[in-house]
């Protein structure tokens, strides 16, 4: 979605990210190539997946259900799709 937003930005005659930042959700290997590169959130898949696996051995080896709420830090990756934003005299 967000390389379609760079595309209606330049449909528009915006530039990115002179004029508009653009920022992804799920940074994927190739999304560093695009031009501009994306700025994106990074979940961490690993460390996701990892708890996953975990809690359903546990249960299948007949260890009771843990009712907790894990929580995972995502990484604000910052690329070219990200400006500072316009100078504005006051």
């Amino acid at each position: 979605m967000a390389l379609g937003a760079i595309r209606a930005c330049r449909e528009k005659g915006l530039s990115v990210p002179a004029e508009v930042s653009v920022v992804g959700f799920d940074d994927s290997p190739l999304i560093a190539f695009t031009d501009p590169p994306l700025t994106t959130v990074r979940k961490p898949i690993g460390a996701m997946a990892s708890a996953a696996v975990q809690t359903l051995l546990e249960e299948v080896n007949g260890a009771p259900a843990k009712h907790v709420e894990l929580i995972f830090q995502p990484e604000l990756v910052v690329r070219g799709s990200t400006g500072s934003g316009p100078l504005v005299n006051r």
